[in-house]
């Protein structure tokens, strides 16, 4: 399972998601984008700027509340930890 980080690119906007399969997930946003009815694509956030994988559903979903409830500054520092340049993360060539 996957928590994920999405922003748009004035890095304005933050959306933190969970899922089974990251990059199905980062196609279905993207193919939203401009829809005003879905989050992402209201605010055009279609951008993966940070990504965790975790063992089970149970533990995503805690870790997604956590992150949540964050500050958008812990956000923040959490994201430069890993993608200082807040580059969209590339699946096919991560490496991680």
């Amino acid at each position: 399972m996957y928590v994920y980080i999405l922003t748009n690119s004035g890095r304005t906007v933050l959306y933190i998601g969970v899922t089974n399969d990251l990059t199905r997930r980062l196609y279905e946003h993207r193919s939203a984008n401009g829809d005003v009815s879905k989050f992402t694509g209201r605010y055009q956030a279609d951008l993966l700027v940070y990504f965790e994988l975790l063992p089970d559903t149970t533990q995503a979903i805690a870790r997604e509340k956590q992150l949540k409830g964050w500050t958008r500054a812990k956000k923040n520092a959490l994201i430069n930890t890993s993608n200082p340049d807040w580059t969209d993360i590339d699946l096919e060539k991560w490496e991680g």
